[in-house]
This record gives structure tokens, C-alpha cells and sequence, in this order.
């Protein structure tokens, strides 16, 4: 306990250095000029991340995902999209190879495509030695973590001999998309690839950008198990996997990110494969309260909003004095990040701060925006953690800053955004099997349910299913009989 104040004091210090280190807010300072930053950024001030008060909770609305600002593809990337499927699909390679060397102006063959097994265990090993050894923890922590998803199936029978239960069957192809182009993403094949091999799938088909996959992505396919890599990338590689060409195998389920082409391809192929989820741009939320220490809060937000321009950073908290340091400290920090010119453009565009009285508060802005990380830094981030309904993923207290779960934590980073963590789960096991129920009735027990189903069947007009039951059963059979005579003998009484 005395170590838990000792730390409260140090961060709350901090906090307050922070703030009186800031002689005005973000706007006061200076923007880079042209030739210090990113050319596009228009001469000014550095942008502010937006401040809010809650409750009333209704000044959230139009930060929220369900008012539109991450919703859908724009309709020329649909209109776009559709060409592209339609082109793969009715060519095959052919297709896939045009459209990479319009979109990606590159032109490989397709027997140029595929990455053989070798060139994979080749690119492990020119790898450094604590690069390897990273990413073989990553790998064992995935692995390890996802095997207690596992689930067996059940089956129970009952005295009289009827059995039902649940089977549970793997896929027996998946598709893995790793992102590339302009960064590589090793952490993204370990938490898409692992937990499909752990499910048992049968082949794991990876694709992934051309152009110079690095080394560190396919070593990663190698320690994950995965059986294929093909060097195709965007709408055309989710058409190929969707719907199979003479060189790349049509999959059951394609799994993990892509920019806005390759989400809208997930969404319009789904129903002829199945997708894991649309995932949009990243997002955090940080809980905080007066414990927090502005520097990690800022760091954490800096860290999301480094993806892209359109990654969310929130933070909610119950500390003025943290909220009222927290624009100095996000403007001296972008200073020193070589993506500054992303993070400004994030932070302006998503970048929201909410202040409010109490933790009860807090919990329900995080709860409203369902957001795909959750950081506690709170004074009792467990008692916090267990009120949380609505969350991709939950990092509980200082010593876990979000990126744990990106590389090494075990479970998969591959999470709900845009508010579907009210209804979505994180990628896992249960993504790459089928649940099949059993049912294996007695004679006994169809005798005894009989009535009940022919009841109900005649109830929704379905006579064909009573009738799928009358003609197994003596009982059903005895009274339809009976039921008949009666009406023969009325309608013969009736004539007379």
C-alpha cells in the first residue's frame, strides 16, 4: 500500500511539473514550419484535442461511431471495390494480376506470387538473434494464451437413450491478410495465424502487399505455422481468396486488417466467405484519474494516434488538473516523434478530452464509446475493469500502456473499432471453428415428445413436419387413425 502512495505522489508531481512547465495551451504554440515537418500541414499552431464535459452525456453524439464519422466506404471505394471483385472473379490470375499493376505498379507472374516454404525458414534466419528471440516469445505467448479458448464440444445422454450435444469441427481453409506497403507487421501474421492453428484449421493461407515482403513478416508466417504465402495485396487479394483462382485456394473465412479497399472487400464478400470483422481506423480510450501520471497519458494517446490520420485517441478523466496539462504535454512529446505530422492530424481530427466528476461517469463514457482499447490508470483499475461492458480490450493499470497487447501480452490485437465492441469480440479460437449441434433421439423419446412437436408443427401450418413424426410413432399414428375413422363415419351419417 505504502508503494501504491509512493507512486500516486510521484505521477500526481508529475502531473502538476507538467502543467506549470506549460505557459499556454497547445494553441499558443508554434507550428513547425514546412521544412521542419510535413509540407501539407499549414502554417499556425499546433492542433488541440477537443474538450469536453459529461454528463450531460449528449455532447458526445457527434464524436460517437454511430453518427457516421467512422462509418462505411465513401461510394466511389464501393463502386471501386465491386470492379475490382467482378474483375477477379470472372478472370481469375489474370485479374489479380491486372489490378495489382494498376493499383500497385508491380507486375509479377503468378507463378511469381507464391513464397516458398524455404524462402520463409531462409528469411527466419537472417533475421538478428534478439529480433528471433522476440518474436518467438510473442509467438509462445499467443499460442499459450489462445489454447485455453479451445473449446471440445459436449454431449449428454439421458436414461431413456436420447443423446444431444455440441461438436466442434475446424475450418478447413482460412485466409490471413497482413497489412503492408509502408510499414511491416510481423505482430499482425503471429495474432491472425496462431489462433487458427491452434484451432486445428487444416491451411492457413497468408497474403500480403508486394514489393519486398521484409524478412520479419515471413519469418513470423514461419513461426506461425502458416502453409502458404502469396505476395498479393489489397481488393484483389480478398476477391482471390474469396472466390479462388487457378494459383491462390478459395478459403472458408478471411481474418485480419487492411486500409479502407480491403475492409469494403471484406464487407462484400461476406456471405460467399465468412470475414472475422470490419475493422476501421485504431482506436484508445484512457481512463484516468487523479493517480495518472500526463506524461504516460499523453505517450498512450501519442501511441494510437501515430497510426494513421484517422486513428481515435480519448482520454476521460476525472482530474481537471490533468486534463487542463495534458494539450502542453501532448504538443511537447509530438515534438519528438519522427510521425508528427500523423499524430498532429489524428489528435486534431480525434483527439478528445472528457472531463467528469467521478469514476461513474467515467465508466459510462467508456461504456457509450466501446472503445477498441481501454487503459485504467485509476487508483483501483480491477474494481474499475469489472464495470467495463463495452471494450475490445481492457489494459488495467500503469504497468500496462497498450502496446503490451499489441506484441507480447498473448491475446490477439486484432479487435473491434468503431463502437463494435458493444457486440463483437477480439479475434480468437472461436473465430476459426464451426459449433455443429447433435441430436440422437430414442424411440422412446420420439413416442413421448410426439404430440408436443405435431402440436406445434400444426400450429405454424407445417403439416409435412407433423407428418415427418406421425409416421414414426404408434401413438401419433393410433389417434390420426382414430381421428379419421371418426370423420369417415360422421361424413357417412352425414350422407344418410
Amino acid at each position: 500500500m505504502r508503494v501504491r502512495r509512493a507512486a500516486t505522489r510521484a505521477n500526481s508531481a508529475a502531473t502538476k511539473k507538467a502543467l506549470a512547465s506549460t505557459s499556454s495551451t497547445t494553441a499558443s504554440r508554434r507550428r513547425p514550419s514546412d521544412s521542419e515537418g510535413d509540407a501539407g500541414i499549414e502554417a499556425g499552431t499546433y492542433p488541440v484535442v477537443t474538450r469536453l464535459q459529461a454528463p450531460p452525456y449528449t455532447a458526445l453524439a457527434p464524436h460517437l461511431p454511430q453518427f457516421g464519422r467512422f462509418g462505411g466506404a465513401d461510394p466511389e471505394t464501393v463502386a471501386s471495390v465491386r470492379a475490382i471483385l467482378d474483375d477477379v472473379r470472372a478472370r481469375g490470375d489474370a485479374g489479380v494480376r491486372d489490378q495489382t499493376r494498376r493499383l500497385d505498379d508491380i507486375d509479377l507472374a503468378p507463378r511469381e506470387w507464391e513464397v516458398p516454404v524455404a524462402g520463409c525458414q531462409e528469411a527466419l534466419e537472417r533475421l538478428p538473434s534478439p529480433l528471433v528471440a522476440a518474436l518467438e516469445i510473442a509467438a509462445a505467448r499467443v499460442r499459450d494464451y489462445h489454447a485455453r479458448q479451445v473449446e471440445r464440444g459436449f454431449s449428454t445422454r439421458d436414461a431413456d437413450g436420447t443423446e444431444i450435444g455440441m461438436q466442434v469441427v475446424p475450418l478447413e481453409r482460412v485466409g490471413v491478410y497482413v497489412p503492408g506497403g509502408k510499414a511491416a507487421y510481423p505482430s499482425t501474421v503471429l495474432m491472425t495465424a496462431l489462433p487458427a492453428r491452434v484451432a486445428g484449421v487444416g491451411e492457413i493461407v497468408m497474403v500480403t502487399p508486394p514489393g519486398g515482403t521484409p524478412d520479419v513478416v515471413l519469418a513470423a508466417a514461419r513461426l506461425a505455422g502458416v502453409d502458404r504465402v502469396f505476395r498479393v495485396g489489397g481488393a484483389q487479394a480478398i476477391a482471390a481468396l474469396a472466390y479462388g483462382t487457378p494459383t491462390i485456394p478459395r478459403v472458408d473465412k478471411i481474418v485480419g486488417p487492411g486500409n479502407r479497399f480491403v475492409t469494403e472487400a471484406k464487407r462484400q464478400v461476406a456471405g460467399d466467405v465468412g470475414i472475422d470483422m470490419l475493422a476501421g481506423p485504431t482506436e484508445v480510450l484512457v481512463l484516468a484519474d487523479d493517480t495518472a501520471d500526463v506524461r504516460a497519458v499523453a505517450a498512450d494517446l501519442i501511441a494510437q494516434a501515430e497510426h494513421d490520420e484517422d486513428a481515435c485517441a480519448w482520454c476521460v478523466t476525472t482530474s481537471t488538473l490533468l486534463a487542463d496539462g495534458l494539450s502542453g504535454e501532448l504538443a511537447r512529446q509530438m515534438e519528438r516523434s519522427p510521425r508528427r505530422a500523423i499524430v498532429e492530424r489524428a489528435l486534431a481530427a480525434r483527439g478528445v478530452v472528457v472531463v467528469v466528476p467521478d469514476l461513474d461517469a467515467a465508466v459510462e463514457v467508456a461504456n457509450r464509446r466501446a472503445p477498441e482499447h481501454l487503459e485504467l490508470l485509476v487508483r483501483d483499475p480491477w474494481a474499475v475493469a469489472r464495470r467495463i461492458r463495452h471494450a475490445g480490450a481492457i489494459f488495467v493499470g500503469d504497468s500496462t500502456p497498450e502496446p503490451v497487447g499489441d506484441y507480447l501480452a498473448g491475446p490477439s490485437h486484432v479487435l473491434p473499432t468503431g463502437g463494435a465492441a458493444r457486440y463483437v469480440s477480439p479475434l480468437g479460437v472461436y473465430d476459426f471453428v464451426k459449433r455443429m449441434s447433435v441430436i440422437c433421439y430414442s424411440r422412446e423419446r420420439l413416442e413421448r415428445d410426439a404430440a408436443h412437436i405435431v402440436a406445434l408443427a400444426e400450429a405454424e401450418g407445417l403439416y409435412g413436419h407433423a407428418e415427418a413424426v406421425r409416421v414414426r410413432t404408434s401413438d401419433i399414428r393410433r389417434q390420426t387413425s382414430d381421428v379419421t375413422r371418426h370423420t369417415s363415419e360422421s361424413g357417412t351419417k352425414s350422407d344418410v
